[in-house]
Parts: structure tokens; C-alpha cells; sequence
């Protein structure tokens, strides 16, 4: 009998746990793709510098050379009880590479990990959070800090339906 009853709920806690997860990795996907997607990606035509010159063509803006754009959107990294110290490398335009890398960071997400770290370590992410870029004024973090309830009880809906 003692046996039955702790199969029982060793299968509840289990099940438990495996909801707990799926709803946590859903709601983890949606905090990096947002974050992702707010992310400005550098567009030499609006920086304030080539405002000045903005009537004299495209071929007169001034950026630096083999610019394309891209990097702070390509460095977002979601970790797991670390804080990631490196940029990525990466220079993703679109996001998708860099929520794809993510997405499978999540996929490895287990209850009891003690923290999750969505980061991101180019030297400028600071001024670009705090609304140096016209593309984000009001940054990325504090919004998604702020919809963060809203992420979870779609992941909870999503689960349920």
C-alpha cells in the first residue's frame, strides 16, 4: 500500500514539474523575443551625426567602415546560474538567429536552476537601455521587466488550451 501511494505522488510531483517547466520555457521565449525585437539595430541615416548632412545623399553619411549594424540585437544570451562575461560575436539584423540560440538554451531549462540571465554585454548596452537610441527611448529590459505577468499568464493560457 506504502508503495502505491508514494508512486502516486512521486507521478504527481512529476507531472507538477513538467508543467512548471514547459510554462517557465514559454514564458522565457517570450521575455528573449521580446527583448530581442525592441533591440535598435544601428541605421546610420538616423544617427544625429548624419542629421546635419542628411540633404547631401546616402554616400555622404559617416559611420564606421564595414558597419552593417546589428551587433547589440545579436548579443542578447540567456544563461542559467551564470553571468555571461563575453559578447556573442554575433551581428544579427533580424533577431532570428539570436532568438533561435536562446530558444535552445531554454529548451535546457530544468526545475531547481537557481536563476536565469538574459544579458547582454556590448559596452553600449547600458546607454541604449537607458534611451540613447530614438528606436528604443524607453530601453528594452524595463518594459519587458514590466510585461513579464503578462508572459506568464499567456504561458499559462497556452498550456491550458
Amino acid at each position: 500500500m506504502t508503495n502505491n501511494f508514494t508512486a502516486a505522488i512521486n507521478a504527481f510531483v512529476s507531472k507538477a514539474e513538467e508543467k512548471m517547466e514547459v510554462v517557465t520555457k514559454v514564458t522565457f521565449i517570450k521575455i528573449l523575443a521580446r527583448l530581442v525585437m525592441m533591440s535598435p539595430v544601428g541605421n546610420p541615416s538616423i544617427w544625429q551625426v548624419n542629421a546635419k548632412i542628411a540633404g547631401k545623399g546616402k554616400g555622404n553619411e559617416r559611420k564606421p567602415a564595414g558597419y552593417t549594424g546589428g551587433r547589440f540585437r545579436g548579443n542578447w544570451q540567456v544563461t542559467f546560474d551564470e553571468v555571461p562575461m563575453k559578447e556573442t560575436g554575433r551581428i544579427d539584423k533580424s533577431g532570428e538567429v539570436t532568438q533561435a540560440e536562446g530558444n535552445h538554451v531554454i529548451g535546457q531549462f530544468k526545475v531547481g536552476m537557481k536563476s536565469v540571465y538574459f544579458s547582454n554585454v556590448v559596452p553600449y548596452a547600458y546607454r541604449l537601455e537607458m534611451g540613447h537610441s530614438k528606436q528604443a527611448p524607453k530601453g528594452m529590459v524595463r518594459i519587458t521587466a514590466q510585461e513579464f505577468q503578462q508572459f506568464f499568464h499567456q504561458a499559462i493560457a497556452e498550456r491550458k488550451g
